[in-house]
């Protein structure tokens, strides 16, 4: 294989809220950071398709807010699995970065005070999470964009990096393939910071865009770091059923958070049998499962979902403050404003990840990382507002930190690892009998029928005994040898990261034997003390982590 070498101070890894804060922050250290995505810069993760908003204590709208309510608000929704420090590094520093945010030129919703406006969410003591309309994450990605342009910040698109390079555990730089001419460029650098998003496309039906394979996870474990809870992942209560073609696309919570009702096919407002109190605004765990029971028991809608209504609010507050909703469902010949919409849980947020410290250091030195490919953070159920906020405040500690460790570090070189690394991508080039997109199909179908919402001991040990059957099927792929965006050698790579990532899903979830948020057992039903301890596993052992 061709191999080019690209030199730089900071390597950061995803274009994503998480990524661009990083780079800024690099940047205005004096150093070189380079931000490589593998899909469109800017355009390929999901923090541009996050709607609802930004949570940060203001108290502009509830003055009895506070720093220590959001604290215990968001450790409240993670059942208690968050790692407590992290909680408080996010919750204390969030309003700073929204701050910034608007000095990058991102504009926030204002009442008529001139304060910032702050709506409802799931899981919230008060009114804080802050908004532009239901297009939050787009109007922070593009302040960050041009932030980024402005600072003439280096940035490679359709590259998907395959593996870190290390050197006695000090990650030295990365290896990408190009997509346009299938090129394989070695990164040197003296800090690598990992913003890769997710990996919701585990799923058939997911929220996220089509690059999140869990690339970000894989690549981490396979050079040796510490992931933590993968269990842990966020169906979101809402997204789209119909048409085809729409399927798992998100319906925001700021539909429910400006009151919309769930209905099932009786018009019985069901939120009343689970969550009587929070009703549609329960944390999301505890509405997707709701969701859930009223489809399998026969109360679902005729593609099935069930239905969530606003057509009792007034049309003008509608299009004011649900403006790419109402667009979203134009587009497919629903008017919201008049009609119920149908609605389902889809794979949304993975709360487990990169087991992180409050620096954003992994556990392999001079590796760094923020945003969803991080754990511990968010615990056992992330509620929504706190993502975009986690990208913000975590980003701006990875580029922090992976610049002060630049100081004392020299480039250094692992031309053997890199060899090894263009060996293996070259190796996938052969005739098989698998097609990757059909084996990427069928671990999808086998990870939603077995590894979903509600999961249970006997079916997670199947999907372990078939996932380990289809690792030894990796070696029938069959991956054309073309040079122009070689769609097969990607999708190759993707499922042999994606079979790992599932291996550790399931393995995390048959050990813990509770429920607790996102992760339901019905065998288990109830969360115990006993279960009150973080999963973190590596490629050499399993440990448990106190909370």
């Amino acid at each position: 294989m061709n191999i080019k070498t690209i030199q730089t101070d900071v390597l950061i890894i995803g274009s994503g809220g998480a990524g661009s804060r990083a780079a800024i922050e690099v940047d205005k250290k004096g150093l070189k950071a380079i931000i490589v995505s593998k899909g469109l810069s800017f355009r390929s993760g999901c923090t541009g398709m996050a709607e609802g908003g930004y949570n940060a204590v203001f108290k502009s709208v509830d003055k009895q807010d506070s720093i220590e309510a959001h604290i215990h608000d968001t450790l409240k929704g993670g059942s208690y699995l968050n790692n407590k420090k992290l909680v408080e590094t996010l919750v204390n520093e969030s309003p700073k970065r929204l701050i910034d945010l608007e000095n990058y030129g991102a504009l926030f919703d204002r009442q008529e005070s001139g304060e910032i406006d702050q709506r409802p969410f799931g899981g919230q003591s008060y009114r804080r999470t802050c908004y532009q309309g239901d297009r939050t994450g787009a109007e922070l990605l593009n302040a960050l964009k041009e932030e980024i342009i402005k600072r003439n910040i280096e940035c490679l698109e359709e590259i998907m990096i395959t593996s870190l390079i290390t050197d006695n555990e000090q990650v030295i730089g990365a290896t990408g393939i190009n997509l346009k001419d299938t090129t394989l460029i070695y990164f040197k650098a003296k800090a690598v910071i990992l913003a890769t998003g997710g990996a919701g496309q585990l799923y058939p039906v997911t929220s996220n865009t089509f690059q999140k394979n869990g690339d970000g996870y894989a690549i981490a474990y396979k050079a040796g770091a510490k992931l933590i809870d993968m269990e842990q992942i966020q169906f979101h209560p809402t997204g789209m059923v119909a048409p085809e073609s729409k399927k798992g696309v998100l319906v925001t919570e700021a539909v429910r958070a400006e009151g919309g009702k769930l209905l099932n096919n009786k018009g019985e407002r069901f939120m009343s049998k689970y969550a009587p109190e929070k009703m549609e605004l329960a944390t999301r765990d505890v509405v997707a499962r709701s969701i859930y029971q009223e489809i399998i028991e026969g109360r679902g809608s005729e593609n099935g979902g069930v239905y969530l209504d606003i057509s009792h609010l007034d049309d003008d507050y509608i299009d004011e403050k649900l403006e790419t909703m109402v667009l979203q469902f134009k587009n497919v010949g629903i008017d919201i404003k008049h009609e119920a919409i149908e609605v389902a849980p889809t794979a949304h947020h993975f709360m487990g990840g990169i087991k992180i410290n409050t620096d954003a250091s992994t556990s392999l030195k001079n590796l760094f990382a923020a945003g969803e490919v991080c754990g511990g953070v968010h615990g056992a159920n992330r509620l929504g507002g706190n993502a975009l906020a986690d990208t913000q405040v975590f980003g701006k500690i990875a580029g922090e930190n992976a610049s002060k460790i630049c100081e004392n570090t020299e480039i250094k070189t692992n031309n053997e690892q890199v060899k090894k690394e263009a060996e293996r991508i070259k190796s996938l080039i052969k005739k098989g009998t698998i097609k990757p997109k059909d084996f990427k199909n069928n671990i999808k179908s086998l990870m939603w029928e077995k590894v979903a919402i509600v999961r249970q001991e006997k079916t997670l040990n199947e999907a372990l005994a078939k996932l380990q059957e289809m690792q030894k099927d990796l070696a029938n792929l069959d991956v054309k040898n073309t040079k122009q965006y070689n769609t097969e050698l990607i999708t190759a790579l993707e499922v042999t990261n994606m079979i790992e990532i599932c291996i550790l899903i399931v393995k995390s979830a048959i050990l813990r034997r509770e429920s607790r948020g996102a992760h339901y057992r019905s065998d288990f039903p109830e969360s115990t003390d006993e279960w009150k301890k973080s999963i973190v596993i590596n490629k050499n052992k399993i440990e448990f982590e106190a909370r």
